[in-house]
């Protein structure tokens, strides 16, 4: 790993006033500010003019996952409320298209609010008008809870009418009706995230034909986004802080295209952990032929740095056609710091992070010692922070 002993937290910190936190979107998804960063010159547009600073033939890939809601309420007699946070699904299937489509139970990992009021044996109810759903405590340790539901169903339906979208904690406020169509993305399709890609949030139909007009490619392709992204960093050094897991589904149309790409772009820091992720599941398998994908948080330091581009993605659709695989699903947890070598991604759309988060890193990875100038400039200009902020086009250093 590039020079750990550097990396300090501290030094990604900024101060952010309370005020600067976007509490909701603008009504007009497209009308955002836009900071565009390229050869250490920084110069304001407007979201919807993204398309006349991308370089010509540029390949565009979304994230195209969709926030479920997943904080799910029940009440007891009592009148305590038992707060359940979907995290990971365990049973019928830990791949999350699948388990949104199982009918009549499913188990699921949580975070429980008030778990001590929730004794092992007692069942809690959720009444609605079209069904029942039950929740049951099967491991308090692990958090596991089976549900229980009309087999006539599925549980995307289920939660879809049970549970309220969950707004990032630093909004500090209540999940409003409104928020169940700004906090997706319009071109949101595979259910399993539970926070969305902001990064996609500006973009509207207008936008999007824009861009095919212009002549750029648009891809999509999947990562669940999971809570661990506003898990804090409470590490001293950035190497000490453990990375969380998320799903990755992509397609072999989605591997092709990016060893076409002459200039690619990642819609937001989640495109940017799958399209790297794939590329070291193909130095993995030129390694060992292992067949797991599943990309740990030191990975990309550890496995060989020589391996081209074309090689490594190569080497996934060799995979893909030796197991007859037209999509591929895997889990990373990669870790990209300051020194970290960017393989796949020219240029970055990307919201304005928290500071001292995992995302400032990343940014910081992508545009090196400018990321403090760009959020200088962002905080000096008025633009908006955070998911329902402004945006970036950040090109790599």
């Amino acid at each position: 790993m590039a020079d750990e002993k550097n990396i300090l937290m501290r030094d990604y910190e900024y101060e952010l006033p309370a005020e600067r936190i976007a509490q909701f979107p603008l009504a007009q998804r497209d009308q955002s500010k836009l900071l565009v960063y390229k050869d250490d010159q920084i110069s304001h547009s407007q979201f919807n003019q993204l398309t006349k600073h991308l370089p010509a033939n540029s390949t565009l890939f979304f994230n195209n996952t969709k926030v479920i809601p997943a904080r799910l309420r029940f009440r007891k007699d009592t009148g305590a409320t038992i707060e359940i946070f979907l995290l990971h699904p365990v049973l019928p299937s830990p791949i999350l298209q699948q388990a949104m489509e199982a009918t009549g139970k499913a188990t699921w990992q949580c975070t429980i609010g008030n778990l001590k009021r929730w004794p092992d044996e007692q069942v809690l109810t959720f009444k609605h008008s079209e069904f029942t759903l039950t929740a049951r405590l099967i491991n308090r340790t692990e958090g596991e809870v089976e549900f229980r539901w009309p087999e006539t169903k599925s549980f995307a339906e289920i939660v879809s009418k049970s549970g309220d979208i969950p707004l990032p904690p630093y909004l500090n406020r209540a999940t409003e009706p409104a928020d169940q169509q700004t906090y997706q993305t319009v071109y949101s399709k595979h259910e399993g995230a539970v926070a969305a890609p902001t990064a996609g949030l500006h973009f509207t139909d207008s936008v999007l034909q824009q861009l095919e007009a212009a002549g750029h490619c648009t891809e999509y392709l999947t990562l669940h986004v999971s809570a661990g992204t506003f898990q804090p960093v409470k590490a001293e050094q950035a190497q000490n802080h453990i990375m969380h897991q998320e799903q990755i589904v992509v397609t072999r149309e989605n591997i092709q295209t990016l060893l076409s790409s002459r200039f690619t772009v990642a819609v937001g820091t989640t495109s940017v952990r799958t399209l790297e992720s794939i590329y070291w599941f193909g130095v993995k398998l030129m390694g060992n032929n292992q067949s797991t994908f599943q990309i740990s948080q030191q990975e990309a330091y550890t496995l060989p740095q020589h391996i081209s581009v074309p090689d490594a993605l190569q080497q996934v659709l060799d995979y893909m056609n030796l197991n007859q695989l037209n999509t591929l699903v895997g889990e990373t947890a990669i870790y990209i710091m300051p020194g970290y070598k960017f393989r796949t991604v020219d240029a970055l759309i990307t919201n304005f992070h928290q500071p001292g988060s995992t995302l400032i890193l990343l940014v910081a990875s992508f545009v090196g010692s400018g990321w403090r100038e760009i959020y200088d400039a962002a905080l000096a200009t008025d633009y908006r922070f955070l998911s329902y902020g402004d945006s970036s086009l950040l090109f790599r250093k």
